[in-house]
């Protein structure tokens, strides 16, 4: 370094003070500025800093075409008459260009003051952009650190909450909050649990108009940015900026739209992100309600189902009646909680001539529906039997009833027998219901097939009576088709042959005994596969 005077040395340490004194850029620039412009005798000059890019324009003087943090060009610098061009520190940190010095000369002593000068400057340029740099790094842990107690409430406010309603509130008032906007909206839906809404300062038109177009939605963007033309105008329109997809698993089940911040502000990167997280835990609280409503859904299900069974095994007849000259019995066994087959025992006394009516009914249908149809034929038959001159028109008042009483859609097959214990002499009436076998004590298959519709389905229908004698021996079963029907895995049907035979082989047995053989057939046949239909016997033995 050329030598350099007391009085130039005691400016350098002054200027190196004043360098040094402050970590703000500007001012350690416009004082270097100031400095070289005042020491050249200049009124034109720039300084460019390293950007990682390149040198850009940090500060000028004179120069309006220089704008700030443009990139700096030597040439375009030159035509501006920026010819001096002198580098800040070793390695340069940047540039200080300045148009030629008015004073003729600069001496060495000057030039060696200026090169200490920008050394100086170039470590006092490094360190305020270090500075620059940890305040940028502290104010963005700040935010982080503040949109992470925000999405921290945000899960707790939502733990404590069970009703989709809620959670839709509390995700609305906070977005509006976190953005200070007045416009936006919420929308979730689930099938079979329907939509939720909850809207401020905007009303969207009802989900469906564009439920389908939801399912495009990426999972955070600016309204502007959107692809989907539909949704980009319908958001436009009601004035909406950003919006937030809430995805459950791969579907889209709602969205979040908020309005214009405040002042003209912008939706940055940064704030997308931010909803993005807040949205997702939005979803997973709708979520758990959801899941928390289907649990009781259910459980209320359960519980209805459980009367429904309740209901339904007390339709069932407790014990049969001890009939003269017969031995009966029956069983049931649903395939779900509750079934949809019923069987009964009725007696009738006129004087000295004792009836009963025997009945195995499949009424369409499961559960609750089916319990209460059941509970309806059992009084129906009931209420008329005794009252009608014969077992068809028992039918045909029945079949007005239970019409008139029902929905359309339901019905139920029947086989009704009207004994007389005493005779064995009896009438049969099917409504669309399975072949009945009757077993003659010779070994004579009588399939009594159906002798009408179904009873409930049509008005105005009549049923045709079939008289026969059940004598001593022969033995009538009457059943559901869960038992013809019983199926094997690969399908095998038990089939009304296998039925008969089985009777047939076990025919001198009590009816009780027939009717478990036939039940243990049933199941060995089957080899363990899952009962499909309800189970319906019942055993009727001429003794």
């Amino acid at each position: 370094m050329a030598h350099v005077s007391v009085s130039r040395l005691e400016s350098l340490l002054e200027s190196a003070q004043l360098l040094h004194a402050s970590l703000d850029l500007d001012n350690l620039l416009k004082h270097l500025l100031r400095t070289v412009m005042g020491r050249l005798l200049v009124t034109r000059a720039v300084i460019a800093i390293d950007a990682g890019d390149g040198p850009r324009v940090a500060m000028s003087r004179g120069v309006a075409e220089a704008t700030l943090g443009q990139p700096f060009d030597e040439a375009r610098a030159t035509a501006l008459g920026l010819r001096h061009h002198l580098p800040i520190g070793v390695p340069a940190v940047g540039l200080l260009a300045t148009a030629s010095p008015a004073r003729p000369t600069v001496d060495e002593e000057e030039r060696a003051f200026l090169e200490a000068l920008l050394g100086i400057a170039a470590t006092g340029i490094s360190n305020a952009n270090a500075h620059a740099q940890a305040t940028r790094l502290n104010r963005d842990l700040d935010r982080k650190i503040q949109e992470l107690r925000t999405l921290m409430e945000l899960g707790r406010a939502f733990s404590r909450v069970n009703e989709v309603e809620e959670v839709a509130r509390i995700f609305g008032l906070t977005v509006a909050g976190q953005w200070m906007v007045t416009r936006y909206a919420i929308t979730v839906c689930r099938d079979g649990l329907g939509t939720v809404s909850r809207q401020q300062g905007v009303k969207l038109p009802p989900l469906a108009t564009y439920q389908e177009a939801m399912h495009r939605l990426p999972d955070a963007a600016l309204v502007a940015d959107l692809e989907d033309s539909e949704l980009r105008a319908l958001f436009e329109a009601h004035k909406l900026c950003a919006v937030f997809s809430l995805r459950s698993g791969e579907q889209v089940c709602g969205f979040a739209a908020l309005g214009p911040r405040p002042g003209g502000q912008s939706y940055t990167p940064a704030d997308l992100e931010l909803g993005a997280g807040m949205a997702a835990q939005a979803v997973v609280a709708f979520d758990n309600c959801w899941y928390f409503r289907e649990v009781l859904d259910k459980k209320q299900y359960e519980k209805e189902l459980a009367v429904a069974a309740s209901i339904q095994q007390g339709l069932f007849p407790a014990a049969l009646p001890s009939l003269s000259g017969f031995d009966v019995a029956a069983m049931n066994r649903p395939a779900q909680q509750v079934g949809g087959d019923y069987y009964d025992v009725l007696t009738l006394t006129d004087g000295d001539d004792e009836a009963c009516l025997f009945c195995v009914a499949d009424v369409s249908g499961k559960g609750l529906a089916a319990s209460l149809l059941m509970s309806t034929i059992q009084a129906t038959l009931r209420a008329l039997l005794g009252r009608e001159a014969s077992l068809a028109e028992l039918a045909c008042r029945a079949n007005e009833l239970l019409f008139a009483t029902t929905p359309g859609s339901k019905y139920a097959t029947a086989a009704l027998v009207l004994a007389h214990p005493h005779t064995g002499e009896c009438r049969y009436v099917s409504g669309g219901h399975t072949e009945s076998l009757l077993l003659r004590a010779d070994g004579q298959r009588v399939w009594l097939g159906a002798t009408g519709v179904p009873l409930g389905l049509f008005p105005g229908m009549v049923w045709e009576e079939v008289a026969l004698t059940l004598r001593e021996g022969d033995v009538l079963v009457l059943y559901s088709d869960g038992v013809s029907e019983a199926q094997t895995e690969s399908f095998d049907e038990f089939g009304s042959e296998r039925l008969a035979d089985i009777v047939e082989r076990e025919r001198h047995r009590p009816a009780t005994a027939i009717t478990t053989a036939l039940l243990d057939a049933i199941d060995e046949f089957v080899e363990g596969a899952p009962q499909f239909d309800d189970i319906t016997l019942m055993v009727i033995k001429r003794i």
